[in-house]
């Protein structure tokens, strides 16, 4: 069976990154429950990882406040997605928020077992993280204004796009290539 070109599922999340002297006070903000001072990126991505929806806030903005707003925007822009799947930090007030906007949100609950193990669905969303970061100007948050973090976001997700599209694993800057011995 073929993929159809809209999603229909999606994995919602948040990452709180550490903020430059350069970014102004009133946009950061303390993540208490992680110790960061900085801002914190709220994302929706598809089953493959790829970005949805992005919003930009304070570290201090609780995941579901910041989880109600991207269900908004993924909402509008993404109308054929009808289920999204979320982490512990999501409360019923977005389970609520999603279902008055169509979409049923799940939470994916830990196992008991201790231990590393990749949650289900989860871990597509957490590998998304991991492509951002490798984008130095996301390791963390220099950007002045949250809009152009946000296009930053979508800038990395546009290259990482690129690269698979051609074939590429790794940015062209990381391949060496051998040059021909000189003519003498």
């Amino acid at each position: 069976m073929a993929r159809t070109a809209e999603p229909s599922a999606a994995v919602v999340d948040a990452q709180s990154v550490k903020t430059s002297g350069n970014v102004a006070e009133t946009s950061q903000g303390i993540d208490a429950g992680k110790k960061i001072k900085g801002c914190k990126r709220h994302l929706v991505t598809d089953t493959l990882g790829l970005v949805l929806a992005v919003l930009v806030s304070a570290a201090s903005v609780h995941d579901s406040a910041g989880g109600k707003q991207t269900l908004t925007e993924l909402a509008e822009a993404h109308p054929s997605v009808t289920k999204v799947w979320a982490d512990g930090g999501y409360q019923t007030s977005v389970i609520q928020h999603g279902a008055g906007l169509g979409v049923d949100v799940e939470v994916v609950r830990r196992p008991k077992e201790k231990g590393f193990q990749p949650l289900p669905k989860r871990w597509v969303i957490e590998r998304t993280f991991g492509w951002l970061v490798q984008h130095r100007r996301l390791a963390r948050d220099d950007e002045a204004l949250p809009q152009r973090s946000r296009t930053m976001i979508h800038w990395a997700m546009a290259s990482k796009m690129s690269r698979e599209l051609t074939g590429e694993s790794s940015p062209t800057w990381r391949i060496e290539t051998v040059m021909p011995p000189a003519m003498v």
